[in-house]
């Protein structure tokens, strides 16, 4: 199951008290403070994780509390530091502060760390002459994490457009495919490669108007488009269901715009579908009039044309790296 989204609560661990001892023998009749200071509470550190990719473990564990230090002791012995308490998270997780909904970090790359709630520090004991002191508290947050996938080339199109059908075609991707609309209901990812080079393709599952309010969910799949460097917009070309493949094609563009506006600026690789059925060749003419991009006719499903598709995304990836 692909969960993106969830919300925990973590609290670091409490500083152990600092210790109130007096050591005596028989040449010590007053007394000498000898109370050791407590350990310091576990840090809440949360870890980016290759071997993840979905928040499911959230779904179930929803809080993470660190362990207290241990307490000061006599003979000026200091109490133990508890170790940090680990949270893995999957490359790409967004995490907020739920309350205030503040970004305190974000994972791109593996084994990136950060302290998200600072252990409690420990209490100072007597040695010395100083004042006994109790452990500090730990930090606490309720936090609000957000996965945005990484991918490389994000396929986005009106359901039934094809999508499934073209990452399992070049990928080693293997979603579901149907005949009917939103077959696909979360991303799926799927690595692509050629002439000894890889890139990741994400697709995106179905999007409609009013998609950037949220309907259909597809708030909650365009998020997943923001970090791709380049958009595949996939057309049908045939028109199946009455629809118009140039409509289409303005409307998913309209859509990434009121999402987030920087997405109208990505670059974009048009990819017309469906060739192999009768009103395709006929609707592919009269959607080149009428806009300025290369388009690449495809057959996902009978995979024609798709050498020349897999070319021209490897050259817009390289000028992007370059």
């Amino acid at each position: 199951m692909f969960i993106d989204q969830a919300r925990i609560y973590v609290k670091a661990g409490n500083g152990g008290n600092g210790c109130q001892s007096l050591y005596r023998d028989k040449y010590q009749r007053r007394g000498i403070p000898d109370g050791g200071n407590g350990g310091n509470g576990a840090d809440i550190i949360a870890v980016a994780d290759q071997h993840l990719f979905t928040l499911l473990d959230f779904r179930y564990r929803r809080q993470l509390i660190g362990e207290n230090g241990k307490h000061g002791s006599s003979k000026n012995k200091k109490g133990k530091d508890a170790e940090g308490s680990i949270l893995k998270l999957p490359c790409g997780t967004v995490i907020k502060d739920a309350k205030t909904n503040c970004c305190l970090a974000e994972f791109v790359s593996a084994g990136e760390r950060v302290v998200l709630a600072k252990g409690g520090q420990g209490g100072s004991g007597n040695t010395h002459n100083r004042q006994v002191t109790k452990g500090r508290c730990g930090q606490e947050r309720n936090l609000a994490l957000e996965l945005k996938l990484i991918a490389d080339v994000g396929i986005v199109g009106f359901p039934n457009a094809g999508k499934s059908t073209l990452i399992s075609a070049i990928s080693d991707a293997h979603p579901k495919v149907a005949a009917y609309p939103f077959t696909t209901k979360a991303p799926v990812l799927g690595a692509v490669r050629v002439d000894g080079l890889s890139f990741v393709v994400a697709d995106i599952p179905g999007l409609i108007q009013g998609s950037h309010q949220g309907r259909g969910l597809g708030d909650k799949f365009l998020r997943h488009i923001e970090r791709t460097k380049l958009i595949l917009h996939l057309i049908d070309m045939a028109g199946m269901e009455g629809r118009d493949p140039l409509e289409d094609y303005q409307a998913i563009n309209r859509e990434l715009a009121l999402f987030n506006r920087q997405l109208s600026r990505r670059g974009q690789v048009v990819v017309a579908n469906k060739m192999d059925l009768p009103a395709a060749p006929g609707n592919l003419i009269r959607f080149k009039k009428r806009i300025d991009k290369p388009v690449y006719p495809v057959s996902a499903l009978k995979k024609q044309g798709l050498e020349e598709l897999i070319e021209a995304v490897k050259k817009r990836l390289s000028t992007y790296c370059n």
